[in-house]
């Protein structure tokens, strides 16, 4: 690396704010070592600083810009073993602060000993690619540091050329990461010093097997890895055997559990119903910012079509929308220009949008484990928040392992029904023409036709106007809005 590239990673700049990121920190708590070695957290409370952990004083004064009081749990526990030289096992539910238990670490080396591809990020989504690489590039603000988040959906010519500039920190996810070290001229990992792969239980779960075996093979095998999961799942047991050296587990929550400040409910509805519920509900909490997680990527936009019907600002994101698509969609719900996002579970882990209030589980999960990390991403960071989710008549047994997993029953949310079924022929009107909407997109789609703006411009509903202009022509000018009917109707 040349004289003018290690100038790059310096000391003592001021660090820029980035107060988004605050949600994963604040929990203070004791640490013990157990027989083994593996670290687990205390009860009783202490007072710890950054400083304490190790760190020097321009990523303590990163912290602090950041408005992280003190460290959470994991990275109290995380920070001095992986600053020893350790590789880490990092086990931790959900908002728990994981991404700052590894990159603080990463950063103080490179500080002290500055090159080029210095570290490696593996992550399961391009969602969660992009928060991490936020959050190493507002620690590194003050030192030049250079972040490449190199993911699927985004163009690969642009992605060479920010990979021509040498980085000094790689966030990818494993499939488009691979496609750059078999066909970008050039680029190659051979000096990587660092490892990490965060949410691994999950980028084995995306079958990602295949990537990871060949990417492993192409870095040195003399350096230090930073495994971070939720779960310790036996494909993790076999990847920890395969990468880490003498790892050192850090586990600061055994079993699943939800945090005390989340309110749970559940609502029995009939599966016919279930749309009039939604829309009961959402009236009902009005005023909040909702995320309402279904299963599936049609019936995510399907639903979402469904609330702009009635005047609902929602916005979708699920995996079949280009990833301009779903970041435009994931910024417009950050930045609270829509109060509904409407997602499947590529939204479900890592992450950390602060004002989440309430959160839907329209569609029950399949896998109980997921339901702890839907709902986590409400009640973060000491806040409050509440959850409700949708029991049908075929959905009483994964519900049941729900409530065993979390190890408690939860209260009925509830709903009078009368109110409920006078949203009926309202709500039905809306689901016609949310299916007459959908089916337009599915035909421009499977006809290679393009909107004006791109292939994936129907995925924000909101630019989506052609049914319902048919719709509303056809039924003759002077009557009310859709969305003024609504309100009128609530009002009653």
């Amino acid at each position: 690396m040349s004289d003018s590239e290690n100038s790059d990673i310096e000391s003592g700049s001021e660090i820029q704010e980035n107060s988004e990121n605050s949600g994963e920190n604040g929990e203070k708590n004791d640490t013990s070592e157990d027989e083994n070695g593996n670290v687990n957290g205390g009860d009783e409370k202490s007072e710890v600083s950054w400083k304490d952990l190790g760190l020097n004083d321009v990523l303590c004064e990163a912290c602090n810009e950041l408005k992280w009081k003190s460290p959470s749990k994991i990275q109290r526990e995380a920070i001095p073993l992986a600053l020893q030289g350790k590789d880490v096992i990092g086990l931790a539910e959900t908002g728990s602060g994981k991404t700052a238990a590894f990159a603080l670490p990463i950063l103080q080396s490179l500080m002290e000993t500055p090159q080029s591809l210095f570290a490696l990020v593996l992550t399961p989504t391009r969602e969660l690619a992009d928060q991490i690489g936020d959050q190493f590039k507002a620690l590194g603000s003050g030192i030049g540091l250079k972040v490449a988040v190199v993911v699927g959906g985004m163009d690969m010519t642009a992605q060479s050329l920010q990979l021509a500039k040498r980085p000094h920190i790689i966030i990818a996810t494993p499939g488009r990461l691979l496609d750059h070290m078999e066909n970008t001229k050039g680029f190659d990992l051979d000096r990587i010093k660092y490892l990490v792969m965060d949410e691994a239980d999950r980028i084995l779960n995306m079958d990602f097997e295949v990537e990871l075996d060949k990417i492993l093979k192409e870095i040195p095998r003399e350096r230090r890895t930073f495994l971070f999961s939720a779960t310790m799942t036996s494909k993790v047991r076999k990847l920890q055997r395969a990468c880490l050296r003498d790892p050192v587990k850090v586990e600061v929550s055994s079993k699943y559990q939800t945090v005390d400040k989340l309110q749970q409910y559940y609502v029995f509805v009939p599966s016919k119903f279930k749309d009039i519920y939604l829309v009961h509900i959402l009236n009902d909490l009005a005023g909040n910012s909702f995320m309402i997680f279904c299963s599936t990527c049609n019936n995510t936009l399907r639903t979402a079509l469904m609330l702009r019907e009635l005047g609902l600002a929602a916005v979708p994101l699920h995996g079949q929308m280009s990833q301009n698509k779903r970041l435009a969609a994931l910024n417009k719900f950050k930045a609270k220009s829509r109060s509904i996002l409407i997602a499947t579970d590529v939204a479900s882990r890592g992450l950390d949008i602060p004002h989440v209030d309430i959160v839907l589980n329209f569609d029950i999960p399949t896998h109980s484990k997921d339901y702890i990390h839907r709902v986590g991403r409400t009640a973060r960071a000491g806040r409050s928040g509440k959850a409700v989710t949708f029991v049908t008549q075929y959905d009483v047994e994964l519900y049941q392992r729900i409530e065993h997993l979390i190890g408690k029953q939860l209260p009925l949310y509830e709903c009078d029904k009368d109110e409920v079924m006078v949203l009926q022929e309202r709500v039905g009107e809306a689901q016609r023409n949310a299916k007459v909407a959908l089916k337009e997109i599915e035909d421009r789609k499977s006809g290679g036709r393009k909107k004006k703006g791109g292939a994936d411009s129907d995925d924000d509903t909101e630019q989506f106007v052609g049914a319902r202009k048919r719709i509303k022509s056809s039924k003759g000018a002077g009557r009310p809005s859709k969305a003024g009917k609504f309100k009128k109707m609530k009002r009653k």
